[in-house]
C-alpha cells in the first residue's frame, strides 16, 4: 500500500491532508494518577449494563464472548489504519478483521475527516497533574475550530444518549489538553462506524460540552472520596 492513498475499492485515490507539526503535544508523557480514562478501543457505549446482561442470556456467554472479541479486534485495527492515514504512512491489514476495519475508516475518512484541514497531534496522551491520565485519537480543527476527536467502531448504530461515557472523555481530554498547554478547546467529536459501515458523529460543545465537563469532574470528585475514605478504614 502506498503512503498518501487508501488503495481498494471503498477508498481508491482518496487523499490525505497532511498533518502538521504539534504545539498540542503529541508524544507528551503522562503522569501517573489513579484515574485513568479508557480510551474506547472496544465498542462500549452500551444503553444500559442490565441490557447486556439480557443479551448475553439470550446469546450464551461464550457467544457473546466472541462478538466482544471481534468488536475489539475491529475497533483496534480501524484505529491502527486512521492513525497510519493521518501520519502519512502506509498500511495494509489483508485479514477478514483488517479489511472491514479498513471500509469502516474509508467512511469515517470521506465522511468524518473531511471536515477536519488540519491534524495537531494523533494519539495523544494527555494528563491532568493528580488527578487523571488518557489518550485521545486525534487533536485538530473541526470546521473552523479546534476539537478533540475521537474514533469509535460499533456493532449498530448508537442514539445519543447511549454515548454518555464518550462525551465525558471528551470534556475530560479537552481540560486536561487546555491545562498543559494554555489552550482554550471547548469542541469534542465522536467519529463512529459500525460494522455496516454507518457513520455517525456527534459534536459537544457549547453549554452541553459545560454540562460534561462539570460532570465528569464531579466523578473524580467521587473516586477521590471514596479512595481515601478507604484507605482511611484500612489504616
Amino acid at each position: 500500500m502506498e503512503s498518501g492513498s487508501f488503495h481498494g475499492e471503498a477508498g481508491a485515490g482518496f487523499q490525505r491532508k497532511g498533518p502538521r507539526a504539534s504545539r498540542f503535544g503529541k508524544g507528551c508523557s503522562a503522569e501517573s494518577s489513579g484515574f485513568g480514562l479508557n480510551s474506547g478501543r472496544q465498542s462500549s457505549g452500551k444503553p444500559k449494563r442490565s441490557a447486556m446482561g439480557a443479551r448475553r442470556e439470550k446469546m450464551g456467554e461464550e457467544n457473546a464472548a466472541r462478538i466482544v472479541d471481534e468488536s475489539a479486534a475491529r475497533g483496534t485495527a480501524m484505529h491502527k489504519i486512521l492513525e497510519m492515514y493521518i501520519l502519512e504512512k502506509g498500511y495494509l491489514d489483508e485479514t477478514n478483521v483488517g479489511k472491514q476495519a479498513h471500509n469502516m475508516a474509508i467512511r469515517v475518512i470521506e465522511q468524518g475527516l473531511c471536515n477536519v484541514p488540519e491534524y495537531y497531534g494523533t494519539e495523544c496522551t494527555l494528563y491532568y497533574p493528580g488527578l487523571y491520565a488518557g489518550q485521545t485519537d486525534l487533536v485538530g480543527i473541526h470546521k473552523g475550530e479546534d476539537a478533540i476527536i475521537d474514533f469509535k467502531q460499533t456493532n449498530k448504530p448508537k442514539r445519543r444518549e447511549w454515548i454518555e461515557d464518550y462525551c465525558l472523555q471528551l470534556a475530560a481530554y479537552a481540560m486536561a489538553h487546555n491545562f498543559i498547554y494554555k489552550t482554550e478547546i471547548t469542541k469534542g467529536v465522536v467519529m463512529m462506524c459500525s460494522k455496516d459501515n454507518y457513520y455517525q458523529e456527534f459534536i459537544i460543545e457549547g453549554k452541553e460540552f459545560q454540562k460534561y465537563k462539570h460532570n465528569f469532574l464531579r466523578r473524580v470528585n467521587e473516586y477521590y472520596e471514596k479512595r481515601n475514605s478507604n484507605v482511611g478504614q484500612d489504616s
